[in-house]
């Protein structure tokens, strides 16, 4: 299975992301993703996959409605902001695991040098273009808790709007999409009243590699430096996580 891993980090992910401490710099990355997505697409979300993407995301983040709506204006040139540069960098971490970084940036040397610092500093190295993204595909990802639903109600209602997969462990239901029906099998499941725990685009790895424990732990505490990097946006790994692994970011 390609989600292998996956669901595991996933929710590490968001329980990082529900810490308070990081509360302010994910607003700050969620509302950068928001303007980038109105700028490029409008902002009708219902028009917009991307923002509504992003939205999903300001929501699950309880982030207020007064930021989103500047964020939307700021993107479609109603209020004034800043223009943001996509850039996507590539490396490796401890054992080999190979890393994508996807940023927004408004000053591409001073995100340069920070992700090659943070990279270098914790173990890891960049690599060129292309050297690790064709281990990974982009999908649409949507978490569910397993407390509240079974696997069986929310396979019939994914597939059925188009999703590839559900897959379910100790950690939650997980449903794969391809990007352009990711927006269906959202809507498919908002309107059964099944709630989300997060739902997002993201770069899933074709395969995962299993490290040690302490190769593992080397890994994901670099993954924590890269994302709390201001101008990064999102960071994927073909990490496998063991069952029952446990980590704190220190």
């Amino acid at each position: 299975m390609i989600m292998s891993g996956h669901s595991k980090w996933a929710t590490i992910k968001h329980k990082k992301g529900a810490n308070d401490a990081k509360r302010g710099k994910l607003f700050t990355k969620i509302i950068k993703e928001i303007t980038v997505a109105a700028r490029i697409g409008g902002g009708d979300e219902n028009t917009n996959p991307r923002l509504r993407t992003a939205l999903l995301k300001a929501r699950s983040a309880n982030m207020p409605k007064d930021n989103i709506d500047r964020a939307i204006k700021k993107g479609t040139g109603d209020l004034e902001g800043v223009s943001y540069e996509e850039l996507t960098y590539e490396a490796y971490g401890p054992g080999g695991v190979a890393i994508l970084i996807d940023c927004l940036t408004d000053n591409r040397n001073r995100t340069a040098a920070d992700v090659r610092n943070i990279v270098g500093k914790h173990g890891g190295n960049l690599g060129e273009t292309g050297s690790v993204s064709y281990l990974f595909q982009r999908k649409g990802v949507i978490g569910i808790d397993p407390e509240k639903y079974t696997e069986d109600e929310i396979i019939e209602i994914a597939l059925e709007a188009g999703a590839e997969d559900v897959t379910a462990d100790e950690s939650g239901i997980e449903v794969v999409s391809s990007p352009s029906a990711f927006g269906d099998v959202v809507s498919a499941l908002e309107n059964a009243k099944i709630e989300q725990t997060y739902a997002e685009i993201s770069m899933v790895p074709d395969t995962t590699i299993a490290l040690d424990e302490d190769k593992t732990k080397k890994v994901l505490r670099l993954i924590d430096f890269i994302d709390d990097c201001d101008d990064v946006q999102a960071v994927s790994s073909n990490l496998d996580i063991p069952e029952g692994f446990e980590y704190e970011d220190e």
